[in-house]
């Protein structure tokens, strides 16, 4: 039987992508799809739930600056050497988007989660922090199995309805080659759909090579696959590109007012939507 095709162009994967949905991306360094940020930006997606897994940074702040986004949920967004995200702190500090403070294993326990069908997976280590002042959806139990007090936190379930990242390549199945970004598994697991950009596509079996199948993601969890060579630039794509460092650090400077950010984004092709 000739499996649907799951390949598409960029457009056509970013149409599944609507206003309003929780959007999981993955953290720089993991594989960000910056292809389909730019078209979202200029489609002018609204109201977006992102979930950055486990952190953000240049997706993260342009889709704020570009009014994208009304809730963040995660443990940082942050440009890394370039320092603060800009854009992220301004919205915060405006209370233009309403900020879900996490932790790192917290993110990925409620993925986790979800990839396992269950409503909520214990932690410790938030036990004792502040985080936990902000957060009324996480409940501190005591460990039912215990003789004694010993404390629990439960972190819901994070069930997106979209992951989008990018990867080296997929099969004409639609099965993705993620490699050792293991977390890109767990989000595809999660997620009610799973969309990706891609360096290439070739004409094979990713599954059926014992090298490439345990970093591949299976087409059964992917809804759509589009390619975009050097999609994740100016981010880097491990073992393929590095990060424009030149270009990070331009961001960074024009993005500090909103005039500069403005600027940056008619420079490379990304149109702010009228709020």
């Amino acid at each position: 039987m000739t499996r649907p095709s799951k390949l598409t162009d960029l457009d056509g994967l970013v149409a599944h992508i609507v206003d309003g949905c929780l959007l999981a991306i993955p953290s720089d360094s993991s594989g960000v799809s910056m292809a389909a940020t730019r078209a979202l930006i200029r489609r002018g997606v609204r109201n977006l739930h992102l979930v950055v897994v486990p952190t953000g940074g240049l997706p993260a702040d342009l889709l704020i600056g570009a009014g994208c986004v009304a809730t963040l949920e995660g443990a940082a967004v942050s440009l890394g050497e370039q320092g603060l995200a800009p854009r992220f702190r301004e919205a915060v500090e405006r209370g233009a988007i309403d900020m879900r403070d996490a932790t790192c294993p917290a993110v990925h326990a409620g993925l986790i989660a979800a990839e396992k069908g269950v409503p909520f997976l214990p932690v410790r280590g938030i036990l004792g922090s502040d985080v936990l002042c902000h957060r009324p959806d996480w409940r501190v139990v005591d460990n039912p199995f215990a003789e004694s007090g010993d404390p629990l936190v439960l972190v819901p379930a994070i069930r997106p309805d979209v992951a989008l990242f990018h990867a080296p390549m997929a099969d004409t199945s639609g099965n993705i080659w993620i490699g050792i970004r293991r977390e890109l598994m767990t989000m595809a697991h999660a997620a009610r759909i799973t969309l990706a950009t891609v360096e290439t596509i070739v004409d094979c079996d990713l599954l059926s090579d014992e090298k490439m199948a345990p970093g591949t993601i299976a087409h059964v969890y992917v809804t759509g696959c589009a390619k975009a060579e050097r999609g994740a630039s100016p981010l880097g794509l491990a073992g393929y590109y590095s990060a424009d460092s030149a270009h990070l650090a331009d961001y960074a400077e024009q993005a500090r007012t909103a005039d500069g950010f403005g600027r940056y984004l008619a420079d490379h092709g990304m149109r702010r939507a009228a709020a």
